[in-house]
């Protein structure tokens, strides 16, 4: 179990110190993954952007994820989608589209997009279930940079396998077998607020 957030964060540095001489473009999924990036940028050099992409909810079950939206539109169902109506799907989907839409128009006063074309790109988050968020960060800089790294505190079995498919590289502190919640494994995994965001991106 990692203390919280920063805890795992000095853990992926060490982990992914041989990066230290690209001047790698890290890029947090918000917000549990900003304090981590903001973290990982300062110890390998680096600098620190946020990937805006979200979950698409199963209708009815707002914790259980069947795919992702980034905020380029692109979008990557699982399989569970299926078992839900089209209609359904789409109005969640549009959902999370438009909250990553006032997201970024909350962000980019702040600091406008990095480009991450022909960077080494780390995409961190505090952890990952499903893999599915990760999954569509990936997938959207796919093509534009020059080698994809995945970091993450923690991860199911089933999420690293499907990250290895689209990621150059995947780090991932801990795999455990019985995995339920993110939250589980850290003793600290209090809700990172906006404005602790928009401190992390201006520094």
């Amino acid at each position: 179990m990692f203390r919280d957030r920063l805890d795992a964060a000095e853990l992926l540095a060490e982990r992914l110190s041989h990066l230290k001489d690209s001047n790698p473009l890290v890029l947090a999924i918000p917000r549990g993954g900003v304090p981590m990036g903001r973290y990982l940028a300062d110890a390998l050099d680096g600098e620190l952007d946020v990937v805006l992409v979200r979950k698409i909810r199963a209708p009815g079950n707002p914790e259980f994820a069947i795919g992702a939206i980034s905020e380029d539109g692109t979008m990557k169902l699982d399989e569970a989608a299926s078992h839900f109506s089209r209609e359904a799907v789409e109005r969640e989907a549009e959902q999370q589209r438009k909250l990553l839409e006032q997201r970024r128009q909350r962000y980019s006063p702040v600091r406008p997009p990095i480009p991450p074309e022909g960077r080494v790109v780390v995409i961190v988050d505090d952890g990952s279930a499903t893999g599915a968020t990760m999954e569509a960060a990936l997938k959207t800089l796919r093509g534009r940079a020059k080698r994809l790294v995945a970091a993450l505190g923690v991860a199911s079995p089933s999420a690293v396998a499907r990250l290895e498919e689209v990621a150059d590289e995947v780090v991932c502190l801990d795999v455990p077998q019985r995995f339920m919640a993110v939250g589980q494994f850290y003793a600290d995994f209090g809700q990172v607020e906006e404005d602790e965001v928009m401190e992390l991106l201006e520094n």
